[in-house]
């Protein structure tokens, strides 16, 4: 994606059209299109030969950038999970490695950066444990690769607001979900990681569902909105729609107790238990 929006202000800069651009390389204007927007995999020829029309001939320049080709081109370790996650979830874990912010709005399940074991091991299987297969032990192997992400140098910040009801539902019994209650107070600690409560009494309905925002440091990169549903899953990267999905987590966030609040219900409820 990053490649791609250089080459796209390259090719402003040259006064060049897509299908102008196109032509070069023997691409359609539309293709084009998901060139410049990381959607298609890129050739080391074309993008030398598009660097030429753009008057791109310095040596280190040109090296840049088919560096970034080269970068671009090596898959990631979710890779090797092809067969047991779905394409449409596997660009999520792509985008969501690449993140310097993930906020997300759950009203269902605690969200899989911060799911125990057992717990993602109970909704996978819909509250049947013990019929765990395989595929799902290795669906469970990627979500903790996942959360590898929240360890390491220079972790996103990873902000949630969560509505009271997932505290309440015992996904797994409630031994599962004492660890898990556990799990996410010991997490809420850390100064990356925010978790914010909608209780019941300040129920908010700006959301009609759950979604998560990826906001990336590379300002070539837009912020994109993340919904999932039964069968796939939406991208939104319109300015518009992320300005909308924006103001509803602002909103959410505001209707929501306070982290420190937030996290004196974890420990009551813990204690309950």
């Amino acid at each position: 994606m990053i490649l791609g929006a250089q080459l796209r202000r390259l090719r402003e800069a040259a006064s060049l059209s897509r299908a102008d651009a196109g032509f070069t390389i023997r691409a359609s204007e539309s293709k084009m299109s998901r060139l410049e927007s990381g959607k298609v995999t890129f050739k080391e020829r074309d993008i030398a030969d598009l660097l030429t029309t753009y008057g791109i001939n310095d040596p280190t320049e040109r090296d840049a950038f088919l560096g970034l080709v080269k970068l671009s081109n090596q898959q990631g370790w979710w890779h090797r999970y092809n067969d047991v996650i779905p394409g449409w979830f596997n660009d999520f874990v792509g985008l969501e490695e690449s993140a310097s912010l993930i906020q997300s709005y759950e009203h269902q399940f605690v969200p899989g950066l911060l799911q125990t074991e057992d717990y993602a091991r109970a909704v996978m299987t819909h509250g049947r444990p013990q019929y765990a297969t395989d595929d799902i032990e290795q669906r469970i192997d990627v979500r903790r690769r996942r959360q590898r992400i929240l360890a390491r140098p220079g972790a996103p910040h990873l902000w949630v607001v969560l509505d009271e009801s997932v505290l309440h539902r015992p996904v797994g019994g409630r031994r599962v979900l004492d660890a898990q209650i556990n799990a996410m107070l010991e997490a809420s600690s850390l100064p990356h990681i925010t978790v914010q409560i909608v209780t019941y009494d300040r129920n908010s309905n700006a959301a009609e569902g759950a979604f998560t925002l990826l906001r990336f440091a590379e300002k070539e990169l837009p912020t994109l909105v993340y919904i999932e549903h039964l069968t796939g899953a939406l991208y939104l990267d319109r300015l518009d729609e992320v300005e909308t999905y924006g103001r509803v987590l602002d909103s959410l966030a505001v209707d929501a107790e306070t982290p420190e609040n937030s996290r004196q219900i974890l420990a009551k409820l813990r204690a309950e238990l």
